[in-house]
């Protein structure tokens, strides 16, 4: 076999596809799912190209080939205590959208694992469905595969399915490793999970069905190819290797972590865990990153912040005292470059927002640890070996410390911790979030069929009111023939005015109305080509029979203003910033518009005024606005700015204004730009590391901003005693008043605190050799007390110090003992002790400390403790 790295595999296998077989080249998708709430991240070839399979898009070509990168979650916890598990991977897949099948996808298969790779056709073996005698007779008669090596397993191991939709059986081929890989002399076939001799490759998934809600097969007219082959896997084979972080590319990133940790891989195997777990880690960390994913607390963000952190802590773990993985991961840049030459475009982004991430986890490390270590040390203080999940989960929540770190800690102290608790905690919070992310309608439509109706006519590009037939009625549950009034439902039609949400637009609202009927249209969504609207009936019956569909006019102008200054803010933020600015987010409602952009900085008064002044000046240019259907190449020619999926698609919408803007946009817009009227924007602010977003009014909510700006210069003008022109000569004049007043008050708190001090002075005792002063306050500042104590010390050596301090009904104990004496007292001791008599608690280190008290009562009682403990 050839002895590829892994950078030629992937050349090799596009190049077979794309130029012998006539697929499509597909660069890989981002790591984000495209309107995909099913899915965290991309875990598979195929993921992206779920809607090609449906039909719900379609492709120049319905024959296409891709290396995919992908992310799969499940095993984190295991990646580095194995040498298979590995969190980043790519995914070589050639698909058929109802073009070839069965014999192509085998053939073609074959044909690159043993002429191409040129593995020994004898050590293959495949396996295929049980009852797919068509896939067996082509691997028999076609390919002349001996029978033996051809297996027939059920439907656990060859055949994909989901509950609902495109499913069929599947075809893997696994290659001989040699019988040195064997566990025993048993290991003589494909079909052991826990041996390393059968390698399985390739999976050809022939999606020939669909399966609906009554578990029935039904065939499909245009059956699919779906294959699967890991690019780590097979250079593993090629290359001879035991496993995937061997392989050639990984070779150069482990190299890196041993120059960093002093540490040589395979020399130690808990030390070889950590360098593995950098190692996959650091390459999930570089391109989640370059995909747009920021470090957060939930969904996919979540999942780069821990990896991060598990990344740094197997750092420390190796040894490394800084900050390292800004070197590795310039390493895997520089590794994958050839393919993926975004990574040198995001370069500085990545470095930057993982740099930050890992300084702030060195401080929560620190602080975690803090916390730690004392529910470790109260644990063995009382002969406990379990953590309640309660402390875990407020480390993780309050403090940011991972579970998997706690754990990891425990385990070296020989504790635990109640998983079970801590589970349940953050299943609660997850309920929390999921409550929160629910949607206006509160409806699912995974009861409605929708394939049983064809694409709705969309004409609110043009109408706001359309004459249209209800061909559809549902509730949550179940097909009705009406809804009644005062009751929510779904209404289907053969065509609408009204535009479902979609590319950060938010949804149409308005009635649906016949002569007796009148509903509320409060969301509209779309599945597939299918426009659903959510509906609360307010008079009559609806029943299934023809309808006025009239959109608020009103409202939809408000939203097309926002949606068409949002490309001119587009436009404007390139030009002024003069950087490479890339969309990552927006929503255009009908109140404000919001848009989200790659910027590694705050921007300036004079820009953020720039880009208001530029947006503005389009407006009264009164440029033309064109909504133009063309092919996408022709889009590409006069210079349209898209998203990734546009790429593939035959016709697309370009949105122009003027010559100042070109985007490709499904949504509304005014048909010239001086209908936005007037464009404000309300607030720049960070919306996570590395993005910056802005929020901006146009048109009527630009004139309410303005008229409530007036009305709260009056009203301040008002409690000034002056009018509005001469309101900040009114605050300088009060500014320079207040000023005198604290300086004449800070004085009188120096001759106040001096005389305090003087007190105090004198109220020192000397016991044994030791000087002892105890004292309580009323209502004094933290940072006075400390004053206090740095002052005594100065004047006295061999002095313990206990303050306390009544503030708010509280009270506050310190107590701070001369390094002179720590060998021979605790102030933590002392401030935990004599807090306890008032009902509170608290502690701190041998020359100093700080409690909290509760019963002032008893605060007399707990002074005079501490001569006793003296």
């Amino acid at each position: 076999m050839k002895k590829l790295g892994m950078n030629e595999v992937r050349r090799e296998y596009l190049d077979f596809f794309g130029k012998k077989k006539n697929h499509t080249v597909l660069k890989s998708f981002p790591l984000i799912p495209e309107d995909d709430e099913s899915l965290l991240l991309i875990n598979a070839g195929m993921a992206p190209l779920k809607k090609y399979f449906t039909g719900e898009k379609k492709m120049k070509n319905n024959r296409a080939t891709s290396s995919q990168r992908c992310i799969r979650t499940g095993d984190i916890d295991r990646v580095g205590m194995t040498e298979r598990h590995g969190t980043f991977f790519e995914m070589l897949g050639n698909f058929s959208f109802g073009d070839y099948f069965k014999r192509e996808a085998i053939h073609w298969a074959y044909e690159f694992l043993t002429v191409n790779l040129e593995i020994d056709k004898n050590l293959l073996w495949v396996s295929v469905f049980e009852d797919d005698d068509e896939a067996y007779d082509i691997w028999h008669d076609e390919i002349g595969l001996d029978s033996e090596r051809i297996l027939k397993f059920g439907k656990e191991d060859n055949f994909w399915e989901l509950e609902v939709g495109p499913c069929g059986p599947d075809s893997e081929i696994f290659v001989d490793r040699g019988i040195d890989k064997a566990i025993d002399e048993n290991d003589n076939k494909p079909g052991n999970d826990d041996s390393d001799r059968f390698m399985e490759v390739w999976n050809l998934v022939f999606t020939q069905f669909n399966k609906n809600a009554n578990k029935e097969y039904i065939p499909l007219s245009h059956p699919n190819i779906d294959t699967g082959m890991g690019l780590e896997r097979i250079a593993m084979v090629l290359q001879g290797k035991d496993n995937i972080f061997e392989v050639d590319v990984n070779q150069s990133i482990i190299k890196e972590i041993e120059n960093l940790s002093n540490k040589k891989y395979k020399e130690d195997e808990k030390d070889d865990i950590s360098i593995r777990v950098i190692a996959d880690h650091a390459k999930a960390i570089t391109f989640m990153v370059s995909d747009g994913i920021l470090p957060s607390n939930e969904k996919r963000g979540y999942v780069l912040r821990r990896l991060i952190r598990r990344a740094y802590r197997h750092g420390k773990l190796l040894g490394i005292k800084n900050e390292f993985l800004k070197s590795v991961i310039e390493k895997i840049i520089d590794t994958y470059k050839i393919e993926y030459n975004e990574l040198i475009e995001n370069k500085d982004r990545i470095l930057s927002i993982v740099s930050k991430e890992e300084e702030n986890f060195q401080k929560t490390i620190d602080s975690g640890l803090d916390i730690l270590n004392s529910y470790i040390k109260n644990l063995k203080d009382h002969n406990e070996s379990v953590l309640n999940g309660a402390d875990a989960f407020k480390l993780y929540d309050t403090y940011g410390f991972p579970l998997d770190l706690t754990r990891e800690i425990l385990e070296e102290n020989n504790l635990s911790v109640d998983i079970n608790e801590f589970n349940k905690l953050m299943e609660k919070q997850k309920e929390l979030a999921r409550s929160a992310r629910k949607s206006d309608s509160g409806w699912s439509l995974e009861s409605i069929n929708i394939d049983s109706f064809d694409k709705t006519d969309f004409v609110g590009y043009d109408k706001l009111s359309v004459e249209a037939n209800i061909i559809g009625l549902f509730d949550q549950n179940k097909d009705l023939n009406f809804i009644k009034e005062g009751k929510k439902g779904i209404v289907i039609s053969d065509k609408t005015s009204f535009y479902a949400e979609g590319g950060g637009q938010v949804a149409d609202s308005g009635f649906i109305v016949t002569e007796d009927t009148k509903a509320r249209v409060y969301d509209v969504q779309k599945k597939k080509d299918v426009i659903v609207h959510y509906i609360e009936v307010i008079e009559g019956n609806l029943s299934k029979t023809s309808a006025k569909f009239i959109v608020d006019k009103d409202r939809r102008l408000d939203i097309t203003r926002n949606h068409s200054a949002t490309h001119l803010l587009d436009q404007a933020l390139r030009n002024v910033l003069k950087e490479d600015v890339n969309q990552a987010g927006s929503l255009v409602d009908a109140d404000k518009l919001r848009f989200d952009f790659t910027y590694s900085k705050a921007l300036t008064k004079e820009e953020i005024r720039k880009i208001e002044d530029e947006v503005n000046k389009k407006i009264r240019e009164q440029l033309p606005v064109k909504k133009q259907i063309m092919p996408y190449e022709e889009s590409e020619k006069i210079g349209a700015i898209g998203l990734f999926e546009d790429k593939y698609k035959d016709m697309v919408r370009v949105v122009s204004i003027g010559d100042y803007s070109k985007e490709l946009c499904g949504g509304c817009h005014v048909n010239n730009s001086s209908e936005v009227l007037i464009f404000k924007i309300i607030q720049e602010s960070s919306a996570a590391a590395g993005i910056r977003r802005i929020e901006a009014y146009t048109g009527k909510k630009v004139y309410e901003l303005t008229n409530s700006n007036i009305d709260k210069i009056e009203k301040i003008a008002n409690k000034l005693k002056t009018n509005p022109k001469n309101i900040l000569d009114r605050i300088d004049s009060l500014e320079n008043e207040v000023k005198s007043l604290k300086e004449k008050v800070q004085k009188l708190k120096r001759l106040n605190d001096e005389d305090v001090f003087n007190d105090i002075a004198n109220r020192v005792e000397n016991i044994n050799g030791i000087n002892l002063l105890v004292h309580k306050f009323d209502n004094i500042d933290m940072e006075t007390l400390r004053n206090f104590e740095d002052r005594m010390k100065n004047n006295y050596k061999d002095l313990i110090i206990v303050f306390a301090t009544v503030n708010n009904g509280k009270i506050i104990f310190t107590a701070s003992i001369s390094d002179s004496l720590v060998d021979r007292y605790n102030a933590g001791q002392i401030v935990r002790i004599i807090s306890k008599i008032t009902g509170g608690n608290g502690g701190g280190k041998r020359n100093f400390a700080q409690a909290g008290g509760k019963d002032i009562s008893k605060l007399d009682e707990a002074l005079n403790a501490v001569y006793q403990l003296i």
